[in-house]
Parts: C-alpha cells; sequence; structure tokens
C-alpha cells in the first residue's frame, strides 16, 4: 500500500538534483588538479603547444604563472603575437617575435628558484630580429645552464649572427639545431666540448673558415646523427671546406652539398658504427670513405661533374659506391645511375648483401634505361625488392620519340630477377610507354616475382586508370603466382 504522506518528486526537482551531483562531481575533479603540485602541472603543461599552455592563464591566481614554468620554450613566428596579447588583455599592441621572447624569458628569471629549460626552440623568419639580443639571451646563465636541446632557425637581413661562445660550453646539450643566418666559430677543440650532444643539425649556416665544422665535430665524442646542409654561396670566404668526421660513435650521416664545386671541399668520413648515409651533390676532388662495416641502408644522389670528363668522374662515382658495399638498401638517383652506366662493367662494384633497390628522380626517355637499371641489377644477386619512384613529363620528348633501343630487351637475365624478386612496386605510374615498358621487362623476366604493386596517379582520369590497368594485366609473366595489384597515390 501506498504512503500516501510521500510526496512525488517532480521533473524540476530531479534534474535540479541531477545538475548539484553533476557540479559536485566536476568540483572533485577540480580539486584533484588543484591538489597537484606546480612542478607536475608544469609538467604536464609542457606536453601542449605554448599558445595552449598560457591559455591556462586565465583560470586562477594559481595558474597565472604556471605555464611559464614548464621546462619547453618553443616559439615560432606568426603565433606568439596573439599569444602574448592574451596574456597581457593588452588588444590593441601587437607584440613582435623579440618581445615575446624577452618577456617570457624576463617572467620566467623573476621567479625564485625558476626550474631550468630543458628545450629551446626559436623559429623566426621576420626581419625585426636582433641579433644582439639573442646573443645576450645565449650568453644567461639562467637559459642555457641545463639546456638539453637548442633548435634556432632565425633569420637576420644585414649579416649572420656568430654563436655565443657560451653554446659551446654547454655540456648538458644533446641536441643542437641551426638554421639559416648563424655564423660557426667555434673555439679550438680542446678547450669546445659537447660531452653529451647526440644530434646535430646545421643548415645552410656561414663557418668561419675552412675548419671550422672540424673543429666542432672533434668536440662530439658521442654523436649518433649528423645532418649537413652546404651552400656554396655561404662557404666563398671560408677557402676550402673540409668536411671531416671522425666520429666513431656516428650512426646516421646526411650530407648535401648545394651548389657547390667539387673542388671546394675536402670530405674524410671516418665512422665505422655508421648505419645510415645519404649523400646529395656532387662528387668532390677529396673524398675518403674509410671501412663502413656496419652500414645498412644508404641514399645516393651524386650529381654531375661541370669540368671532369664523364669516364673519369664515373670511375670515381664507382668507386665511391663500392665503399658502400656491405649496404641491405639503397635508394639511388637516376643521374647517378646515369653516370655509372659509363662505367665498365668489371668497376661497378658488387652488393652481395643488398635485398632492397629504389631507383627515384627523373626518368630520362634518350638513355639506355633499362640497360643501366639491369646493370645495377646484375651486381645485386640477393635483391629481393625493386621500387621505382621515377617522374616522367610528356614534355621530356614524346612517346614516339624513344628509340628502342633505351628499352631493348636482353637475353641474359639477371641472377636477382631468375631467382630472388619477389616484390616490385612502381609509385606513381603515368601510364607512359617508357614506364610500361620497365614495368613489362620487369614482368616478363621476374621468374619468382609474388607481388608487382602498381600506384597509379591520381590525377589521371577515371577512364585513363582503368585503361592503364586492363594493359598492365595483359602483359606476359613468367611467375605463375605474381599477383598485380593496383592502389592511387595520395594527393
Amino acid at each position: 500500500m501506498k504512503n500516501p504522506k510521500r510526496r512525488r518528486v517532480t521533473e524540476e526537482e530531479e534534474s535540479q538534483r541531477i545538475e548539484r551531483a553533476e557540479r559536485a562531481e566536476t568540483a572533485a575533479s577540480t580539486d584533484i588538479i588543484s591538489s597537484l603540485p606546480d612542478c607536475l602541472l608544469s609538467h604536464i603543461l609542457s606536453f601542449l603547444p605554448i599558445r595552449d599552455s598560457a591559455a591556462t592563464s586565465v583560470l586562477s591566481r594559481r595558474w597565472r604563472h604556471l605555464w611559464i614554468l614548464v621546462p619547453i620554450l618553443d616559439l615560432d613566428f606568426g603565433l606568439e603575437g596573439m599569444l602574448m596579447n592574451n596574456y597581457f588583455w593588452e588588444k590593441e599592441r601587437t607584440f613582435s617575435f623579440m618581445d615575446t621572447v624577452s618577456m617570457i624569458l624576463s617572467l620566467r628569471n623573476a621567479i625564485p628558484d625558476p626550474k631550468p629549460l630543458h628545450k629551446l626552440r626559436l623559429h623566426c623568419s621576420s626581419s625585426d630580429s636582433d641579433p644582439s639580443y639573442f646573443e645576450t639571451c645565449l650568453q644567461d646563465p639562467i637559459t642555457i645552464v641545463q639546456l638539453q636541446e637548442l633548435d634556432l632557425d632565425l633569420y637576420f637581413p644585414n649579416q649572420p649572427l656568430e654563436l655565443p661562445r657560451s653554446v659551446f660550453f654547454c655540456t648538458t646539450l644533446v641536441v643542437l639545431k641551426l638554421d639559416d643566418d648563424f655564423l660557426l666559430n667555434p673555439p679550438p677543440a680542446s678547450t669546445c666540448m659537447f660531452p653529451s650532444l647526440k644530434i646535430l643539425q646545421l643548415q645552410h649556416i656561414s663557418y668561419a673558415d675552412g675548419d671550422s665544422l672540424s673543429t666542432l665535430l672533434a668536440a662530439c665524442p658521442v654523436l649518433e646523427d649528423l645532418t649537413l646542409i652546404v651552400n656554396y654561396f655561404l662557404l666563398k670566404h671560408a677557402g676550402k671546406f673540409n668536411i671531416i668526421v671522425p666520429v666513431p660513435t656516428l650512426k646516421s650521416f646526411f650530407i648535401s652539398c648545394i651548389c657547390v664545386e667539387s673542388s671546394s671541399y675536402k670530405l674524410h668520413i671516418n665512422t665505422p658504427a655508421l648505419e645510415y648515409l645519404r649523400f646529395i651533390g656532387p662528387l668532390g676532388d677529396d673524398v675518403v670513405l674509410e671501412d663502413l662495416p656496419n652500414l645498412v641502408k644508404s641514399v645516393v644522389n651524386i650529381e654531375n661533374h661541370k669540368t671532369m670528363s664523364i669516364t673519369n668522374y664515373a670511375k670515381r662515382v664507382g668507386d665511391f659506391m663500392g665503399l658502400l658495399y656491405n649496404v641491405v638498401s639503397i635508394e639511388l638517383h637516376m643521374v647517378t645511375l646515369q653516370i655509372l652506366y659509363n662505367v665498365s662493367n668489371d668497376d661497378v662494384p658488387k652488393f652481395h648483401n643488398l635485398s632492397t633497390l629504389t631507383f627515384y628522380g627523373r626518368l630520362q626517355p634518350d638513355w639506355n634505361v633499362w640497360h643501366a637499371i639491369r646493370l645495377l641489377l646484375c651486381r645485386a644477386p640477393k635483391l629481393q625488392t625493386l621500387a621505382f619512384r621515377l617522374i616522367y613529363h610528356a614534355d621530356n620528348g614524346s612517346i614516339e620519340s624513344i628509340p628502342d633501343s633505351c628499352l631493348e630487351e636482353s637475353m641474359d637475365v639477371p641472377e636477382c630477377l631468375s631467382s630472388h624478386l619477389t616484390t616490385c612496386h612502381y609509385k606513381v605510374l603515368s601510364g607512359f610507354g617508357v614506364e610500361m615498358k620497365l614495368v613489362k621487362l620487369i614482368l616478363k623476366a621476374a621468374k619468382v616475382l609474388k607481388t608487382m604493386r602498381i600506384t597509379v596517379r591520381s590525377l589521371l582520369e577515371s577512364k585513363a586508370k582503368l585503361q592503364v590497368q586492363e594493359e598492365l594485366r595483359k602483359f606476359p609473366k613468367s611467375s605463375q603466382t605474381c599477383q598485380i595489384a593496383f592502389d592511387y597515390e595520395n594527393k
């Protein structure tokens, strides 16, 4: 029997009860966050973009300066003006990049016993950058005392900024990245020391003299990853540029020589632990590569020599490639392949461990494409995966103008095609005759091929894509188990 005294709960009261419960739950969650210490909160904020972490300053008085305590300062020009306007509520003022950096560092230094910065990343392409200010900033002991990562990409319109001497004595640095308007002038290696530096990237910077880089590298005893993009226009006053890399711990090395004359630099590499090497540029007159027993992967884009005869230069390129004998994977630019084609067969190195070979670059219709490719295939007896990442444009010459000799077949099938090659991938195929003939030759010669994967260019019309697929399916195949798979490139 129902109790007549029991009052029925109205919908409005139930809604109020649920609302109170939700507020209580939210308050409890807020209390949990508020109970965390500042050091932990700042650590959490360090995973957010600085704009988002600065936005937390409006939550309460306690949160006002928490974002300044984060151990990471990552600033890009174009975003920080809005950040500072939001923080200081000065809607009518536009803060420059230097204003932003200055204010943040001043706020950090004003806090008693601030947590040291671990990462400082400043990227700015604006002409309002003042070299003297950044020099002062990087000389501040509070800024660099325990710095682990320094990443600077700054533009100074009048003259490059010489990297402050204090940076060369930052013993905690693990990562150093410099791009654009910096002048590298390190002190003698006996005094300059980076005992913890593992990653070094120097891109488009200037050097005080030809030995500046070698001096710096001699002070990096545990370096593992090195990236050098050398621009000839920044080396005019450095004399002959010496790239001497005697780093026994180095595992990855990327070097790109832009517009650099082969006679203007010397390259000596003594890196027995090296596993990855990428080289772009003309091969210099003085190149020495010590034994590279641990080299696994290499990307090679050796450009043409402007003055040396093609025969002599091809021999030099062949000798360079021979030093990569132990690699398992190679990506080879078509220009380099074209140079190697001028080497006699006996001078082309043999790659006994090579299992993956990729040809990339512009596909020229006026030279012996297949003969050059076959030359490399014959020197890689255990090759299992072959890939093409080629660019071919109709303006290179009409399809009809391609000489038959450029893609003529040979009765001598490379060993890898007869017994090892199981996968071939032609990336971004447009359906031109020279591309189709390459695929046809591989299908006809590869006797144990399992997969021929074709990535069709997405810009082709639907009808053209279907025509390409239908034609490829008609090509004869030596391998009865080979499957042709199609997909489309991502736009």
